[in-house]
């Protein structure tokens, strides 16, 4: 009787351990699917499918270039007239650029620049600058003087001009 015993659980352990591989691979295979799935429905394609095996692809790669800084170490400071009346604007300035020749050109071209937004500032409207429009306009207005005065000395522009503090009273 023992020897019938033994012949009937070797069996049973086969049946099983064909179950448990056959349950692993349709969960691998579920989770295969649904990656796939996702790759698909979300517009990126399959990985492998659809390229150009010769990389030939028309896409052109953009390059980030950062944007590098220069303040203007003391501040702006010039009367402003607001209905026949003396009032003060104060402007710390930065500059930036993603050329920094510009910046290392505007470094040396800096007291031409510094008097010309000093008098950029002075001409300024008071009630104006109180407002965010008057104060943009007074960014674009010293960012065509910056680029004027360093294109008067043949060099690159920069990009942009940086109110880092602003007071008028």
């Amino acid at each position: 009787m023992a020897e019938n015993n033994a012949p009937a659980a070797a069996p049973a352990k086969k049946g099983k351990l064909k179950l448990i591989i056959l349950v692993t691979l349709v969960v691998v295979l579920a989770i295969a699917l649904s990656v796939a799935g996702t790759l698909w429905f979300l517009g990126g394609g399959l990985p492998g499918m659809g390229e150009d095996p010769a990389g030939q692809n028309d896409v052109a790669v953009e390059t980030f270039t950062p944007s590098a800084y220069l303040e203007i170490e003391k501040a702006l400071v010039t009367t402003v007239q607001s209905e026949g009346r003396q009032r003060y604007a104060q402007a710390y300035v930065a500059l930036g650029a993603t050329n920094a020749q510009a910046l290392s050109a505007a470094q040396l071209h800096m007291p031409l620049i510094k008097s010309q937004l000093v008098m950029v500032l002075g001409n300024s409207d008071f009630t104006e600058l109180q407002t965010p429009e008057g104060r943009r306009a007074l960014v674009e207005s010293m960012l065509t003087t910056v680029n004027q005065v360093l294109e008067q000395e043949g060099e690159p522009g920069v990009d942009q001009v940086l109110l880092r503090n602003f007071v008028v009273q």
